[in-house]
């Protein structure tokens, strides 16, 4: 199943917004421009999806979530059951959403669509930080094994609804990853989904809150 362009185009501009929170915080200045980097990606391919679609203005800052039609997976907050920012969680998310990025990517662009041709290839380069990430702390420390292998556990049940109709192939890219990481790979289980109906859970409400409140507040403005 192939999803919808509002339901790539959601996914990238929630994963742009969450991303974007690691500015100025991440663990290096390398990765703090990284992250940066990588967000930007995200929302340039947001932009142009929406903009195919309606007024990207309109679409990105006056729905409701109600009206988002994003996968869970990419509202979750990094790090929830840390109640703070994690790397390590962060990397494992990235993993997971960009192998299917790059798997939807590359199907719409051998298809011959203009604007998965761009993002497959920046969804290349998440997918090649991310991994690399995962191994360099799945393979670490015993700590930073032991915190990679709850992140994993903890994000797994929600690939179900992000991976819909390619799942055997997600796999096959994520899971060499996991084992060269030396990472259990989850056993399937709870499949939360809904968000592709509008049915999110409560961190989208308050994400959606910071990233459209300067346009609420002075609606129409321009720069």
């Amino acid at each position: 199943m192939t999803p919808q362009p509002i339901e790539l185009a959601d996914d990238a501009l929630v994963a742009a917004q969450r991303l974007s929170e690691w500015v100025s915080r991440a663990p290096t200045l390398e990765e703090d421009v990284a992250l940066a980097n990588i967000a930007l990606d995200q929302l340039g391919v947001a932009r142009l999806l929406l903009q195919s679609i309606g007024d990207e203005d309109e679409l990105a800052y006056r729905r409701g979530d109600a009206d988002f039609r994003n996968c869970l997976l990419v509202e979750l907050p990094f790090g929830r059951s840390r109640g703070d920012l994690d790397f390590g969680w962060t990397m494992a998310w990235l993993l997971y959403l960009a192998a299917a990025q790059h798997l939807r990517y590359a199907d719409l662009a051998e298809a011959g669509d203009g604007i998965a041709a761009k993002a497959v290839k920046e969804s290349a380069y998440h997918l090649d930080h991310a991994s690399q990430w995962t191994v360099r702390l799945g393979d670490g420390t015993a700590e930073s094994r032991q915190r990679m292998q709850e992140a994993v556990d903890e994000i797994w049940p929600y690939t179900h609804e992000l991976t819909e109709g390619i799942r055997e192939r997600w796999l096959a890219v994520v899971e060499p990853v996991l084992k060269e990481a030396t990472l259990t790979r989850p056993q399937d289980g709870w499949k939360p989904d809904g968000g592709r109906k509008g049915l999110h859970t409560e961190h989208l409400s308050y994400l959606l809150a910071e990233m459209q409140a300067l346009h609420r507040a002075h609606p129409g403005v321009t720069w």
